[in-house]
């Protein structure tokens, strides 16, 4: 019986794949029969199931050391999905951005993707086929402007190149998709809430309550788990989503208000 869902012989890179969704996406990816590398700044110590190289994305040298890794380990590539992301941005509004933290933003958050797309889907192009997958973030949509006003303008760019993006090579066989978590629940802790509670002196729970309070609310009354995340990717990247790109799929247990 043919399974409802294969990625069985796909290439993969996933970036981001040591923690969290990235991890989940790894995981899910591997058991689903695709040929899968992903990075980081560190290999885990306990880290196994899928070729990995260790290298910084938010430098262009990192970024072609993966670039040489997908050609070395994999031969090409048919799937792309960025994961990586995150924020050290202080609290403390848009004053508290000097020009280094707006670099360190779009440098982790906008630019890898950037230059993984400008080197790798030329490849898929030329094979008439592949799958690119941005993971950006409802803060997008709901920034918060305590703590986050330069992550949420990175994603936004992200976004919007990722649109772009899609109505250039679509035509040429390639699917160009945007998944966007909202509150995702970290198996270890968040680093924002983790500063939140810091600086304001409050217990972690409560900082969490805050991050929470500040998005309206979750409506599904939890965040989502990184498999459920990783489930939506996978569904993405497979061809039962054949006919679906250049769309944004949100994953945020309902927080984004629509009309």
């Amino acid at each position: 019986m043919t399974p409802f869902l294969t990625l069985e012989g796909r290439r993969a890179l996933i970036t981001g794949g040591t923690s969290g969704a990235g991890a989940a996406t790894v995981a899910l990816f591997k058991d689903l029969g695709a040929r899968v590398l992903t990075t980081a700044r560190k290999k885990p110590e306990n880290f196994s199931g899928a070729a990995f190289v260790e290298a910084d994305l938010t430098t262009k040298g990192g970024v072609q050391v993966v670039v040489d890794a997908v050609h070395r380990e994999l031969g090409g590539i048919d799937i792309l999905v960025n994961v990586l992301g995150g924020s050290s941005a202080p609290s403390g509004g848009f004053a508290a951005l000097s020009d280094e933290e707006w670099d360190k933003e779009f440098d982790l958050n906008f630019f890898p993707a950037v230059r993984l797309d400008r080197a790798l889907v030329p490849g898929m192009v030329a094979q008439g086929s592949g799958v690119v997958i941005h993971v950006t973030s409802i803060q997008r949509h709901l920034p918060l402007p305590e703590a986050t006003t330069g992550y949420a303008a990175a994603k936004a760019a992200l976004n919007t190149y990722s649109k772009s993006l899609s109505k250039e090579v679509s035509p040429k066989g390639i699917r160009v998709l945007r998944v966007s978590p909202g509150w995702i629940a970290n198996p270890g802790a968040n680093g924002l809430a983790q500063r939140i509670a810091a600086e304001a002196g409050i217990e972690y729970d409560a900082a969490v309550q805050v991050i929470v309070d500040s998005l309206g609310g979750i409506p599904l009354g939890r965040p989502a788990a990184p498999e459920e995340v990783a489930d939506l990717i996978a569904f993405l990247a497979s061809d039962r989503a054949s006919s679906i790109t250049g769309t944004e799929h949100v994953i945020d247990g309902g927080t984004i208000p629509t009309a």
